[in-house]
């Protein structure tokens, strides 16, 4: 019996059922083209995991918490990069922006939204400061849709990221993980 893992590890498998050649990350990969050439299945070992289809956290993102995705990933043959989530036990904080370059209406929000359009008749989220936690956001209510991971900071433009004509309509707190 080994010696237990107390950090957060994924490992990435590029045939279904975690066979064939597989890389393990136990930290931020901006980069995994050098390691695997495809990936159809990947298991968290602990934590969790932001996926994404592109090199250097852009792109379609998928969230893994602990667990086994035996072919899961046969949709995500082009991964490209992960993100480790830290594990956060503290206050959440969240200011939405109706413009880029924080414009227009503002919002904070302390706890998950499942629609902005029916909490603050807000029909375009462009730009956010998350000043407490981590958090999900959703192009679709009810956390439906595309989604994008934000960490503590200044996202002045989510067109300037690669989100341009995508709408935010509901965030999430990312607890409990």
């Amino acid at each position: 019996m080994g010696t237990p893992r107390t950090s957060l590890n994924i490992i990435f498998y590029e045939d279904r059922n975690f066979m064939g050649r597989h890389y393990e990350c136990m930290s931020d990969c901006a980069d995994m083209h050098s390691y695997l050439s495809r990936c159809h299945s990947c298991r968290v070992e602990s934590g969790c995991f932001m996926v994404y289809d592109r090199p250097n956290y852009m792109g379609n993102q998928y969230f893994f918490r602990r667990g086994e995705y035996a072919d899961y990933m046969s949709m995500m043959d082009c991964i490209r990069s992960c993100r480790m989530i830290p594990m956060y036990r503290g206050s959440y904080r969240l200011r939405i922006y109706e413009r880029e370059n924080f414009g227009g209406q503002m919002y904070e929000l302390m706890d998950d939204c499942d629609s902005i359009m029916d909490h603050y008749r807000m029909s375009d989220c462009m730009s956010c400061h998350v000043m407490d936690g981590h958090w999900l956001m959703y192009e679709q209510p009810h956390y439906r849709g595309r989604m994008m991971y934000l960490r503590p900071g200044e996202y002045r433009s989510f067109r300037e990221m690669g989100y341009g004509g995508t709408r935010f309509m509901s965030m999430r707190r990312m607890v409990d993980m």
